[in-house]
């Protein structure tokens, strides 16, 4: 045996490091290198010290010392597997198992698989039993060479799995044999690491992901029981408890708890259960025996989102029978949920994805659980929550005085500062019957009396991040019905003070929205789910250790798929490029978003408005329809920006407006998802200074077209931004300079910035995108300041739609025919749409 070891690793060595193989066993040559036998360097340490149970690694060299181990390992593996590459065959080893009466005799079985194709398979031990003329036969087909080169590639495998050495004691090796030890051993490590070199491994099929059993708990739940006290509360919710067993079981066959506890005592994890040999992990199996006891014994029982983690982990399974089963089963797949039916005290028209996201919502409130409304940016995330209200109002109409009180209590929304009058304003358009007010600014209730008066009638409350924190007793001391976050990514940090102030807000029901649940890194999912439901994830460090560190800094996919298990039943996500979203959405979505005047820009509107008022007194004719064209030009730049007023070069920031703030965030989702941007305003200053804000502030890739851009560089830059290949970019132009004329077919979100107050003029901007090589749904976005002119004339517009073509020209100049009165009624300010960025 020794001389056989040495013989062939002595020929390895030459083979590898001294002469070129030539396919001719030379006697003279082995005996010399038998004297420098053992040299052939083995594998680094890092093949048999990486470990993947029960399956190959997703990452073996996941730590800086293992990838250099890994690094060093690659040449050796190269050199190694030189001749397994020149050779007619693979080398294969198949382990078979012990018989139950013997569990300590494992085969393992040498055979050789033919390269092309694998349809000759032949078993050493059959090999060696040949006539010479039938050796001569197979060795046409494998090379005259076979057992030399069986020999070398035999020696090759020992030097990774040194068991082999055994089986290389006679002058005819074929196999050998392994205690239940050394089999759990090979399984665990060397089989993955000699296939890795190139050779073949044929596993039991038991071991295989296919045939692997689990240990696991079946819960079985039977017919609804007694009453629970409310909605949420008891067992599972939905207003009642759940009879329900635990059953201890392998795979589908139920384990009694004698036979488990047996199971549990061996001395290996490789076990006989019922004449098959098993893999179990005996700590988890040790702690599902002590919680089925606890259960048995009338201990604690679980709550549903105890069950989720559970079984997304699967160490528990849902008995397919009964309402616990198609409760998990509605969770899982959204799709079984029926969509809600048309909304009589709806204004508007629910898009069926929509129908089906608030039957989500409203699904998980009865359950109890807190979801996440995750849809892309444009799909109607603020529809669908005022719909859930309209919903749950529907039928019973305004509450009575004081009734908020009692069992109808307000849902407390908050938002960023930038969207907080825009949520008011669609709540307004689409279900006026709902009373809301704006919790913000200097006259909001400052004690707690006033402010529970001020939210008594309300059906939403609508506040900002900031303010949650800074009136954190106010919020606190109201039990509310609801508390919805919207853009819930700005909770993201956990130890914010904000974040800290809205998990303590005592609420009912819990809801988030946001286009990006993830903006930089797993924790922000983590920091929305301990909003929603604490510690559903676990805490914040077990979060990290458990999933965060495994999966962002390993790929660890294993504990990726858990956490999509976890997480994937509380969030609606649709994305505008499913196929389903597609054919449910008009091919352009257009939408106002109503902004607030920071309080800088409501001093510079309040002033401008004062000194028209006096010169319009005296003005006439020409001088006062100039004044008037030019009083609404200056009013439409404070609205934009006050550096564009003031003309001072000053700091162009998005704290000084609204717009600008709001625009930075919905252009920074849309990049995110990988879409390109259309950004359009009358006014050169403005589309110079948000180009470059967005380039060098947010650092995006953008593109500006004016009038006085030279055509060559126009069409260079729409080539580069329309390249299929390129990054996503955004677009901004002026609004005649770009208007008409170019495709930009390869953006599908469109912002007005400014308004022209001409529909026509507006559609064939937002037509740049919109037309012939269009594949995708375009969203047009248009912006609209709060209590200022740019409101009350996109009223005008808006209730005049069917004569537009008679009152709107194609510019300003139709409002000069105004009366003093209504063009003073027209500008004033509304000093509440005030709001300071925050």
């Amino acid at each position: 045996m020794t001389l056989l070891r040495h013989f062939s690793e002595c020929l390895l060595n030459n083979l590898l490091f001294h002469t070129p193989f030539t396919g001719k066993f030379d006697k003279q040559v082995a005996n010399t290198l038998i004297q420098t036998a053992l040299t052939v360097p083995g594998p680094p340490p890092v093949v048999h010290s990486l470990r993947s149970s029960p399956s190959r690694p997703s990452n073996p060299h996941g730590s800086a010392d293992a990838l250099a181990q890994y690094q060093q390992w690659l040449p050796w593996k190269k050199r190694l597997t030189r001749s397994l590459d020149e050779s007619a065959f693979d080398l294969c080893f198949q382990l078979h198992s012990a018989a139950p009466e013997q569990p300590d005799r494992w085969q393992m079985e040498f055979l050789a698989i033919e390269k092309q194709g694998g349809s000759q398979r032949t078993s050493l031990d059959d090999y060696w039993r040949l006539s010479a003329p039938k050796k001569t036969d197979f060795q046409k087909k494998f090379g005259k060479d076979f057992e030399t080169l069986l020999l070398i590639n035999l020696g090759h495998a020992a030097r990774i799995y040194p068991k082999i050495w055994q089986g290389l004691a006679g002058d005819r090796p074929s196999g050998l044999e392994l205690t239940l030890e050394e089999a759990f051993g090979f399984l665990q490590e060397s089989a993955w690491v000699l296939e890795d070199a190139g050779f073949k491994v044929m596993l039991p099929a038991w071991y295989t992901p296919a045939g692997r059993r689990r240990a696991k708990i079946k819960l079985k739940g039977s017919s609804p029981g007694k009453k629970a006290s409310s909605a949420g509360s008891g067992y599972f919710g939905l207003g009642e408890l759940i009879d329900y067993q635990y059953e201890l079981a392998i795979d589908d066959e139920i384990v009694s708890a004698a036979e488990w506890e047996q199971l549990v005592k061996a001395a290996t994890p490789l076990v006989q259960f019922r004449g098959e040999w098993v893999e179990l992990d005996r700590d988890k199996m040790q702690q599902m025996l002590e919680f089925w006891q606890k259960q048995e014994k009338g201990g604690q029982t679980m709550s549903l989102l105890e069950i989720m983690q559970r079984t997304a982990q699967d160490e528990f399974e849902i008995d397919s029978r009964g309402v616990l089963a198609e409760m998990m089963a509605k969770l899982q797949d959204k799709s079984q949920l029926e969509p809600i039916t048309n909304l009589p005290n709806l204004q508007g028209t629910l898009r069926e994805y929509q129908k089906r996201g608030v039957a989500w919502i409203s699904y998980l409130e009865q359950l109890g659980l807190n979801g996440c409304l995750a849809d892309d940016m444009g799909l109607g995330k603020s529809i669908t929550v005022i719909a859930r209200l309209v919903q749950e109002r529907n039928g019973i109409g305004k509450p009575k005085k004081g009734q908020n009180s009692g069992t109808i209590r307000p849902t407390l929304l908050v938002a960023p500062t930038s969207v907080v009058g825009n949520w008011q304003r669609e709540i307004v358009k689409f279900a006026p019957q709902l009373q809301s007010i704006i919790h913000h600014g200097g006259n909001r209730p400052d004690n707690l009396a006033d402010f529970k008066k001020a939210c008594m009638d309300q059906d939403v409350v609508i506040t900002s991040y900031s303010l949650i924190h800074r009136d954190q007793k106010l919020f606190d001391g109201v039990n509310w019905h609801r508390l919805v976050i919207d853009e819930a990514q700005n909770i993201k940090n956990p130890q914010a003070a904000q974040t800290k102030a809205i998990l303590k807000v005592d609420a009912s029901h819990r809801l988030a929205l946001t286009g990006t649940p993830v903006e930089n890194r797993l924790l922000d999912l983590w920091s929305i789910f301990n909003f929603l439901n604490p510690g559903y994830l676990g805490k914040e460090s077990q979060f990290r250790k458990g999933y965060e560190t495994p999966i962002q800094r390993h790929n660890d996919l294993e504990r990726a798929t858990t956490l999509k298990k976890l997480v994937e039943p509380l969030i609606l996500r649709r994305v505008k490029t499913d196929p389903n979203i597609i054919q449910d959405l008009p091919d352009k979505v257009e939408q106002k978003l109503f902004t607030n005047l920071t309080k800088e820009q409501g001093a510079l509107y309040e002033a401008v408005v004062k000194g028209v008022e006096q010169e319009l007194q005296s003005a006439a004719g020409i001088q006062r329809k100039g004044l008037m064209l030019s009083t609404l030009m200056r009013l439409k730049q404070i609205c934009n920006h006050p550096a564009q007023f003031l003309q001072d070069g000053s700091h162009f920031s998005a704290d000084r407006s609204h717009k600008l703030s709001r625009l930075s965030e919905m252009v920074a989702e849309a990049i995110e998802a990988g879409e390109s941007i259309l950004i359009f305003s009358q006014f050169t200053e403005i589309c110079e200074e948000v180009e470059r804000y967005l380039r060098q502030t947010l650092y995006f890739n953008t593109y500006y077209i004016h009038g006085g851009t030279p055509r060559p560089k126009r069409e260079k830059m729409i080539q580069e931004f329309q390249d299929p290949e390129s990054a996503p970019s955004i677009f901004i132009l002026s609004l005649k300079a770009g208007g008409v004329g170019i495709t930009l077919t390869k953006a599908n979100h469109v912002f007005h910035f400014d308004r022209w107050w001409n529909p026509a003029v507006e559609d064939q901007a937002s037509d740049r995108a919109f037309r012939i090589g269009q594949t995708k749904n375009v969203f047009v976005h248009k912006f609209v300041s709060i209590g200022t002119l740019e409101e009350r004339i996109d009223q005008m517009i808006e209730d005049k739609k069917r004569l537009a073509g008679s009152i709107v020209g194609s510019d300003e100049s139709w409002l000069t025919e105004l009366d003093n009165d209504a063009f003073k009624q027209l500008i004033s300010l509304n000093r509440n749409s005030i709001m300071e960025v925050e």
